[in-house]
């Protein structure tokens, strides 16, 4: 599918919702518009595996001939095989990884629609259910618990709740009908989605959505090899962390880049505090072709700590990350305790202040960061200079060498928020001593009253550290010498000049243009004082 079929497929779902939500808020629809689209997916690419796995069994039906059954050809096999099912599901088990039973396939739900049948809503609710408690080895539980069937938004009464469904769903599927559904086709139409609705909802969406451009930069960052970055990519990553992982699409940006450079990621490792974010960042995984066993979403508050995968007392034990990403809530206010101060996470450096927990954040981070490993953070700027116990926490880091690059970004590129921010590069054991700094916030592309960086930026960005480079106005290695003369403040201007030069100005060259405009304005008088003597006008001085 082409880049343009992409967007046209992400433009004609974003219509349906804009022209179908009606009473709706758009945060409220983004769930069910979601969920549909997850729903066609899990379908298409079950039956696709079920149509390889039957082989010449596998049903052949002409819907559009008159009278044409309009089963899916799975139910048809169902029908006429019904001692055969236990074992068929057993091996789409093994292989697939899950199971959907034909009345909840996409197909049937889209046709039930197209008839508005009065079972719909019905069928659809006891298909969600099987979904999450049935379908794969693992439950997943709560994945559709943000989607109310029964809400009073759809309608009053069953009836009109029903009916408002079969049109949505009815909406959808022709919508989609024109367009390819392979994985990376209805990955990246989910995204564009998330990204729409974000945008449309200011700040209360934006919370969850890391914009793509910020996400390859940390996907760039983290994919290469974290001791040597000139050398390139790594070829496989054991596990990756995001501990504020929202929809899941940065997690995802690191596997598809790693992926694309021909290399493996052994598991993906997230976490997320609010439930519908949660939700679906799960639905984001299995959308992008992510088995269940390959990744695990922990719903939890990161900052307490309540994930029991990470409470592991035993360093033999305890989980480590080749990689850790996250961008974090800007500025969070928290409840720092006396218990949180003796927490492992904390005890050597301190505890953030309450009224920002950047930095407490930054440390969760970095305790589960393998000795090896690469952590890249979005922050808000004052992380870089703010005072106290602030200043405490970044000169430990900085005196013990963990800091390894600061990059300064644009103001306004996310929906939540228009403040400038940074990323992090942390490392427990790095090579340069020294501190890179990057000056990137000059370089975007504006569009309406959003910052967008182009691929050119994203590049340079990454190519400079990797490669480590310096260039005037943009980047600097920075010795520790000087960082320690400022005080352990990491603030972008004070190593990298961002005033332009002035431009000198050639004194002689200026004095002989100006004897000449003299000159010119003596000639030209003269003419003119001529022409006012003819006319018997007074001359000019």
């Amino acid at each position: 599918m082409t880049d343009q079929d992409q967007k046209q497929l992400g433009t004609t779902l974003w219509g349906i919702a804009d022209q179908l939500r009606g009473a709706m808020n758009a945060d409220d629809f983004r769930d069910y518009m979601l969920s549909f689209l997850f729903l066609r997916y899990l379908s298409d690419n079950y039956e696709t595996a079920a149509q390889r796995e039957l082989g010449p069994d596998y049903p052949r039906l002409d819907k559009d001939k008159n009278g044409g059954d309009r089963r899916t050809p799975l139910a048809v096999w169902y029908a006429q095989n019904p001692d055969d099912t236990a074992e068929f599901e057993k091996q789409m088990r093994r292989k697939t990884h899950y199971v959907i039973q034909p009345a909840y396939l996409w197909g049937s739900i889209a046709e039930m629609a197209r008839t508005q049948n009065g079972e719909l809503l019905h069928t659809l609710q006891k298909g969600f259910d099987y979904i999450e408690n049935e379908s794969f080895a693992s439950t997943f539980g709560g994945l559709f618990s943000e989607i109310n069937l029964n809400s009073e938004k759809l309608g009053k009464a069953y009836e009109a709740r029903n009916a408002k469904l079969c049109t949505i769903i009815k909406a959808i599927a022709e919508g989609l009908a024109h367009f390819s559904t392979d994985k990376d086709t209805l990955g990246d139409a989910y995204e564009y989605l998330i990204g729409q609705f974000a945008a449309g909802s200011g700040k209360k969406a934006g919370e969850f959505y890391t914009p793509q451009q910020i996400s390859s930069i940390l996907s760039g960052i983290v994919t290469l090899d974290s001791q040597e970055p000139a050398t390139g990519p790594k070829k496989h990553l054991d596990s990756v962390f995001d501990f504020a992982c929202g929809s899941g699409s940065l997690l995802l940006n690191i596997r598809k880049r790693l992926k694309d450079a021909g290399g493996t990621i052994g598991k993906i490792f997230g976490q997320e505090k609010n439930i519908t974010t949660y939700n679906l960042a799960r639905m984001n995984m299995l959308l992008h072709g992510v088995k269940d066993s390959e990744f695990e979403i922990y719903h939890g508050d990161t900052l307490t700590n309540d994930w029991d995968r990470l409470r592991e007392m035993n360093p033999a034990k305890m989980p480590k990350f080749d990689a850790v990403v996250a961008n974090p809530p800007f500025s969070y206010r928290w409840e720092p305790t006396d218990a949180l101060g003796e927490d492992m996470r904390f005890k050597n450096y301190g505890l953030a202040p309450k009224s920002a927990a950047d930095f407490a954040f930054l440390l969760h981070g970095f305790h589960y960061l393998k000795p090896e490993g690469v952590m890249a953070i979005i922050l808000p700027h004052g992380v870089l200079f703010r005072g106290g116990v602030e200043e405490r926490i970044r000169t430990k880091l900085l005196k013990d060498g963990h800091i390894d690059t600061v990059i300064g970004l644009p103001a306004n590129l996310f929906f939540s928020t228009g403040i400038p921010v940074c990323i992090l590069v942390l490392k427990k054991c790095k090579k340069p001593d020294d501190v890179l700094f990057i000056n990137a916030a000059e370089y975007f592309d504006k569009v309406k009253r959003q910052n967008r960086l182009l691929p050119e930026h994203i590049d340079k960005i990454i190519d400079t550290y990797q490669f480590r480079k310096e260039e005037e106005r943009y980047a600097r290695r920075v010795p520790m010498e000087e960082i320690e003369t400022n005080g352990y403040n990491l603030n972008i201007s004070r190593y990298i000049s961002t005033v332009q030069a002035e431009k000198e100005i050639p004194l002689q060259a200026v004095n002989e243009t100006l004897v000449e405009l003299t000159q010119n304005i003596a000639v030209a008088r003269d003419k003119h004082n001529a022409f006012l003597k003819e006319l018997g006008l007074p001359p000019l001085p």
